[in-house]
């Protein structure tokens, strides 16, 4: 019985930097320059506001984790809540979610090896995924020493870019830009250049960012000890907002004015070019090459767990419950993989619209998933009070900021129909859901008859 069950091999130090690693991601070193483009310095405001909100589905989740010993995934918590219906379309897009924020990880690889080899961008995409499968087919414990140093070196690498731009700002330094300085955050056109419209435009990037974030819950099922890790991992996240996003993108445009930012490549990379430094922008692209990887590493992780649980309670096929010799779930792994490859696929045939079309639709898909949580959460404080009396881990602020971080959610969707370039991916989602109610729809009816 043991063979068939996951390992709680992950230790604290794991869950703490698998929370750091799914809160600074592609999103930050990649995508956050398209987001300046569009929003100029009140990109900063976008994170700040959508990070605060995300905490607050934290903490709805960490309570829900910790009111139930059995709860091994967000599946459970939405089938006992809302039925089995939520159950098997969570689950199920849960899964989706995470092809697409790892495809727009493998693609992210392919434009960084750009910087110094002038290949097509998917055959690096492919190798990275031929590694990080080889190295997911061992074990949890391994899967957890990768992410704790890809997550140490991102650390490293924004703590370095935020001390290097307070020294520069104290020496007034100079580069091709002009002078560092903190007016270059309101001198080119203040802080909202391209008006309203541009700051609210800059949350679909924003959301992808922060995609990842909801990681330690599920990595709950082969965590040591649930009750000391997961609220510890929680509770750090808006330290971590305020300090690898906040701080790192102040200092970015204190150092860059916005205008010289480009959408298309990490403004990361470009910050430590300008210093002057002639090595510092090659290391810097290799550190947001290591961060791509890691995302799709824990793209791989949390995508195999999410079939193995949707196969173990009678929602996917039962050849995904099955794990090999060291506890890793072997066929979920596979074709997951085998999915995230067309990633590379999109890379050789849309390399300059991939990576939109796939942040675009997996922070569409992530939405449902934090919804989901919040309406859990929700149903849980009405409906189980005596559970929430005795809860040690309560989130604040309920039922308000349920309410409040929901509309929120309703807002971003309502301007990504709006933008031009996310309406499409926005309209073509709903396929999914459609999908997922017809197979729903049938395997209810299949269960029926076999019951007859």
């Amino acid at each position: 019985m043991a063979q068939q069950e996951l390992k709680r091999d992950l230790s604290n130090r794991h869950v703490q930097l698998i929370a750091i690693g799914g809160t600074i991601g592609t999103g930050l070193f990649l995508g956050s320059g398209k987001a300046i483009q569009m929003a100029g310095p009140s990109i900063i405001f976008a994170y700040l506001i959508m990070g605060m909100a995300l905490f607050f589905v934290m903490r709805a989740l960490g309570e829900l984790l910790l009111s139930n010993a059995g709860y091994q995934s967000l599946t459970d918590i939405a089938e006992d809540y809302l039925g089995p219906w939520a159950s098997f379309v969570t689950g199920w897009t849960y899964w989706f979610c995470w092809i697409m924020t790892a495809m727009a990880d493998v693609i992210a690889v392919g434009v960084y090896v750009q910087y110094w080899f002038h290949i097509p961008q998917w055959i690096p995409a492919v190798i990275c995924l031929l590694i990080l499968l080889g190295l997911n087919l061992l074990t949890v414990k391994l899967f957890g020493e990768l992410e704790f140093w890809f997550a140490l070196i991102k650390v490293i690498t924004i703590l370095a870019l935020i001390a290097i731009g307070v020294i520069l700002l104290m020496a007034g330094f100079k580069t091709d830009s002009g002078a560092v300085t903190i007016q270059n955050l309101w001198e080119h056109g203040g802080l909202f250049p391209n008006g309203i419209s541009g700051f609210l435009l800059s949350f679909q990037m924003v959301v992808f960012a922060y995609v990842g974030v909801e990681l330690v819950g599920v990595s709950a099922a082969e965590t040591s000890n649930p009750q000391k890790n997961i609220p510890s991992a929680i509770n750090k996240i808006p330290l971590r907002i305020l300090f690898f996003y906040v701080g790192a993108l102040i200092v970015l445009l204190c150092i860059n004015p916005w205008t010289e930012l480009n959408a298309a490549e990490s403004p990361f990379v470009k910050t430590f070019s300008l210093i002057g430094i002639p090595i510092a922008a090659g290391i810097i692209n290799f550190v947001v090459l290591t961060s791509a990887a890691s995302a799709c590493n824990s793209g791989m992780f949390s995508t195999s767990r999410i079939l193995y649980n949707l196969s173990n309670s009678d929602q996917g096929p039962a050849g995904f419950a099955k794990l090999n010799k060291n506890h890793v779930p072997r066929n979920a792994l596979f074709v997951s993989t085998l999915v995230i490859s067309a990633g590379a696929l999109l890379s050789k045939l849309i390399p300059e619209q991939a990576f939109g079309i796939v942040t675009t639709i997996s922070a569409l898909c992530f939405i449902w998933v934090w919804s989901i949580i919040l309406i859990c959460h929700l149903k849980y404080k009405k409906t189980r009070p005596q559970l929430q009396a005795k809860s040690t881990f309560k989130a604040p602020f309920t039922p308000f900021v349920n309410y409040a971080v929901l509309t929120l959610f309703a807002v971003v969707l309502v301007i990504m129909l709006v933008s031009e370039e996310t309406r499409p991916s926005l309209l073509l989602t709903p396929l999914w859901f459609i999908l997922l109610f017809i197979l729903y729809g049938n395997r209810r009816k299949k269960e029926k008859k076999e019951e007859v």
